[in-house]
């Protein structure tokens, strides 16, 4: 490989922000790009009144509601790294959309609510990227309020998650006596609403303020000395081997809305990330960023309408290794079928610039014209291979759908069939009379769909609510007879034709095994 290339690989940054809702994930976005000059004026979801959105929610629905439904992927370099964010939802009906998202980062930043500590959705997505060992950069948020004791915050991220902590900086008071951070790996305290030549200031070889200043005669400054005292001799080790091994988790403390400990973070941050990573096909072979020569990538996400003007959809890959360049030849591995890429993109929120060439690391879009799937490999050299499975829920809510106006018959089986294909709701459809039925893990993403019907096909819908019910998937089909389905054992066929018994409870599944041991049944994740 060129040492060019190789630089440009390593010099690659990927992570996704993970938070509960309401944690602040939007609001840090903003700020590092606010820092590599990608925008020049945060819009924080609280300022909704003066017609500024957050610059990572670009659905109209995101905008309505001051929520990400989407995983958005934002692009900046700063100090010598290009860096590719993607900004996850928080809520959990969309956890889907973010444990794809997982699969194409190096690294995860997780955003903690100080006054709310781990909370439900945090632990969830936490538990995805300790399952695939990514390394976690915590950022506790909100210290310009009253919060938990830092202390505590520290041992509920140990105790809840289960993964080691290690303060890089330390918070000297909270809310309205909100004095600044202690920076321990840089030596040095920040202060807090104070001028540019007045930010930081030195500490001795004690660790101590190195100078007279206001701040050491207050009980704020003598809590966090005793604080970090008590860090030093009983806490974690610092171990840069088990941050990249995703078992201990360096922990910095700022507040994202007032612009706070977010530069101390990314620059601390850049030099611990992992340059992009190899991934694994399905025949258990590492493919490595900067060892493999060919370009290859996998498709996390497809989104449509991104411009409503044009109807467009768009492909997100994850570059695994190699170089992209517009106009080369592209083999998709699940097909086998070659093309040339003359359209594709690049992302800052809603932003898009066609990009050229891409390395290792970068996330680009590839314009789709129904083309492509989750998960499918696209490869730039002759031999194709399949990288692992993307995960895939097994929905729990369902409904059954239908067009208000019959004569928009042809609208709505498109929408639906472009709004299926990005993942967050799947389709199936009954036997004989081809009712569609839509299945989720959440609610909100029945509404998401009804509203983007509404505006994006000019299709008003009717949904049905069939209940929650239990989808299982069959090994054998050629044993499945339709006199097997019922009211409480629905027979029914996924988008890829594939038979799916949907039991209306667990009992209903327990009497159907009895009744049928001959039929292997499965769900997904």
């Amino acid at each position: 490989m060129t040492s060019n290339l190789e630089k440009d690989i390593l010099a690659r940054r990927t992570f996704a922000i993970i938070s509960h809702p309401d944690a602040g994930k939007t609001t840090i976005t903003e700020k590092l790009l606010l820092f590599g000059g990608a925008i020049r004026d945060a819009g924080t979801v609280k300022g909704k009144k003066t017609g500024k959105f957050a610059t990572s929610d670009w659905m109209e629905i995101e905008k309505q509601r001051g929520i990400s439904v989407t995983s958005s992927v934002m692009q900046f370099d700063y100090s010598g790294s290009r860096i590719n964010i993607l900004d996850t939802p928080g809520h959990q009906d969309f956890s889907e959309d973010t444990y794809r998202t997982l699969m194409a980062v190096d690294s995860a930043v997780m955003v903690v609510d100080a006054a709310k500590g781990i909370e439900a959705q945090t632990l969830k997505l936490f538990k995805v990227c300790k399952m695939r060992g990514i390394p976690i950069f915590t950022f506790i948020n909100k210290l310009d309020r009253q919060g938990k004791e830092p202390l505590e915050l520290i041992e509920e991220l140990e105790e809840v998650l289960g993964i080691h902590a290690y303060p890089m900086n330390w918070p000297i008071g909270m809310g309205k006596e909100f004095l600044g951070i202690y920076d321990r790996y840089n030596n040095r305290i920040e202060q807090f609403r104070t001028e540019e030549e007045e930010r930081f200031l030195p500490i001795d070889e004690n660790g101590e303020l190195a100078i007279d200043h206001p701040m050491k005669v207050t009980s704020y400054y003598s809590q966090a000395m005793d604080d970090i005292m008590l860090l030093n001799e009983a806490g974690n080790a610092y171990s840069e081997e088990k941050i990249r091994r995703g078992e201990l988790t360096p922990v910095f403390f700022g507040s994202a809305l007032t612009n706070f400990g977010v530069q101390t973070f990314l620059e601390t941050y850049l030099q611990f990330a992992p340059t992009p990573q190899p991934r694994i096909t399905e025949d258990e072979q590492y493919i490595d960023p900067v060892e493999h020569p060919e370009f290859s990538g996998f498709i996390f996400k497809i989104q449509a309408n991104m411009n409503p003007a044009h109807r467009d959809r768009i492909a997100f890959v994850r570059i695994v290794s190699g170089k992209f360049e517009r106009g080369m030849n592209m083999t998709l591995s699940r097909t086998g079928k070659s093309f040339k890429v003359t359209q594709s993109t690049q992302f800052l929120a809603d932003d898009r610039e066609t990009v050229d060439e891409a390395v290792a690391g970068d996330i680009i879009g590839l314009y789709d014209t129904g083309t492509y799937q989750i998960g499918d490999t696209v490869v730039g050299g002759k031999k194709t291979f399949q990288f692992e499975k993307l995960p895939q829920f097994t929905p729990e809510l369902f409904v059954r759908v239908t067009a208000k106006n019959v004569m928009k018959s042809k609208q709505f089986h498109k929408g639906i069939l472009q709004l299926v294909q990005e993942g967050a709701i799947q389709y199936y459809k009954t036997l004989h009379t081809e009712d569609v039925i839509l299945g989720a893990v959440g609610q909100l993403q029945f509404e998401v769909f009804e509203h983007r019907m509404k505006n994006e096909y000019n299709v008003e819908v009717k949904m049905e609510p069939i209940g929650s019910k239990m989808a299982r998937w069959i090994e054998n089909e050629e044993d499945v007879k339709e006199s097997m389905s019922s009211s409480r054992s629905m027979l029914v066929k996924d988008r890829f034709d594939n038979l799916v018994f949907l039991f209306e409870n667990e009992f209903a599944m327990r009497w159907f095994a009895d009744k049928n041991e001959n039929i292997k049944l499965y769900s997904l994740l």
